[in-house]
């Protein structure tokens, strides 16, 4: 019995004492629970009223002019109805002593209230030109010749959707801005020239950069297939395929002439590809004018790019990765500085191991996309040789599925030489207006 009286006691002291708190707690309007944010609805109305261009034409118009009227209706009607405003609108002055100075300013109140926030947004005028000037890759160091392989006796593979052609010119229009010189390398006699440290226009053939846009193939000179006048040099008799051996040459000429070799999609140097002098061979999915060189063409590349003496090696440093892979966080940065944005996942079937960092003297600068495990799906290898702290050569590989995204090719180029953008200013009086858009809230409780 006394102990239902005490729980009784208990109940009633924790109900009055409940009762008596509520009664002089003093709870906050809904207004100051749940605010609206000003400063972020100030900023996306003057965004909206911008869409197209509509802000940015009224500012610069007289304050008589009768757009200013349609500016206020379209104001009005972007806000609440229990929003008050005020826009002012500031010329900027390029002079020191004032910085800006109000031409115009369109209201729905006398008061904003006592609490209130603001936004600001710069308007440019018409004839006005925003012009960004990039550094060139090579001007302070030498080099800076961009070759791009545009070989019209050549076949591609890997480019599904593409051909070899069209990639080039694409990459011109990306790249060619950031470079001395272009060259397109327009067949394989070309090839053969810069192979031979011969120069096509008097460009800086040292410190190149050389993209093979032909995927996983890459085009041959006929003085490197059999029968022909150098065939000892790229020609080797008696091996399943025979054409390694070019694959070691054009890594020593990466090495000798520290070049930057460019492998846009998949397996790099997976065929090689003359229509003249395979016209009768494919590579089995009909696709002529090719030989296959297998998995001993990556691995002859880096033999050459070592300096190692050439042994026909068909061990497989590739492999597919299950899943997708992201781009790095270096090249997602470099994304908003160069304004290139390819898509932040893609897939890898081509991924290189790990394994030929420690095999071939090789370091990777940039991570164009993220490791996974032991493969390694997008990224630079510099060659340095032990004790040495020179580069000999370098090495972008892309070992993605099937369709290039030539975007990340000229994303992991950029973000590997970062190339400085130079931004021009506004430097004409008039040019410039500052608004500033002020809102207060009022009635609701």
């Amino acid at each position: 019995m006394m102990r239902t009286i005490e729980i009784l006691l208990v109940i009633v002291i924790i109900t009055g004492a409940f009762t008596i708190a509520s009664f002089f707690a003093v709870l906050p309007s809904p207004r100051q629970v749940s605010p609206i944010n000003l400063r972020r609805l100030a900023l996306t109305t003057m965004q909206t009223l911008d869409v197209d261009y509509d802000l940015s034409e009224t500012v610069f118009k007289p304050p008589n002019d009768p757009a200013w009227a349609k500016l206020q209706v379209a104001l009005s009607a972007c806000l609440p109805p229990n929003i008050v405003y005020n826009m002012t609108v500031y010329e900027v002055l390029l002079t020191q002593e004032k910085l800006y100075n109000p031409t115009a300013s369109i209201s729905n109140a006398e008061s904003l209230g006592i609490a209130s926030d603001a936004a600001s947004y710069l308007a440019a005028s018409s004839n006005v030109t925003f012009n960004v000037i990039p550094e060139k890759i090579g001007e302070h160091g030498g080099g800076g010749t961009l070759y791009i392989l545009n070989c019209s006796d050549a076949n591609g593979w890997w480019i599904t959707g593409y051909t070899a052609q069209k990639l080039a010119s694409d990459l011109k229009n990306l790249l060619s801005r950031y470079f001395q010189a272009t060259i397109m390398v327009q067949n394989t006699s070309q090839l053969r020239q810069i192979l031979n440290k011969t120069s096509l226009q008097d460009e800086f053939l040292q410190n190149a950069v050389v993209i093979n846009t032909f995927g996983e193939c890459v085009p041959i000179p006929r003085e490197y297939c059999k029968g022909h006048e150098l065939e000892g040099e790229g020609y080797q008799s008696g091996v399943d395929y025979p054409y390694t051996k070019y694959c070691y040459t054009l890594g020593q000429k990466t090495r000798q002439y520290n070049w930057t070799w460019v492998s846009i999609v998949g397996y790099p140097l997976y065929y090689v590809s003359n229509t003249e002098i395979f016209a009768n061979d494919n590579n089995t999915y009909g696709i002529y004018g090719m030989q296959k060189v297998y998995q001993g063409g990556i691995n002859a590349f880096l033999q050459g790019l070592d300096n190692q003496q050439y042994r026909y090696d068909e061990t497989i440093v590739a492999a597919g990765i299950s899943g997708l892979v992201y781009l790095s966080s270096e090249v997602s940065y470099c994304c908003n500085y160069y304004g290139i944005y390819p898509s932040p996942y893609q897939t890898s079937t081509r991924a290189l191991s790990t394994s030929i960092i420690n095999n071939y003297n090789l370091t990777v600068p940039l991570y164009i996309l993220n490791q996974v495990g032991s493969q390694i799906p997008g990224a630079v290898y510099r060659h340095i040789f032990k004790s040495d702290t020179n580069i000999t050569g370098s090495f972008l590989a892309l070992g993605l599925t099937r369709t290039p995204d030539i975007r990340l090719t000229a994303l992991g180029l950029l973000s590997y030489y970062q190339p400085r953008l130079y931004a021009s200013e506004y430097t004409v009086a008039g040019t410039s207006r500052l608004v500033i858009l002020q809102l207060g809230q009022v009635g609701g409780v």
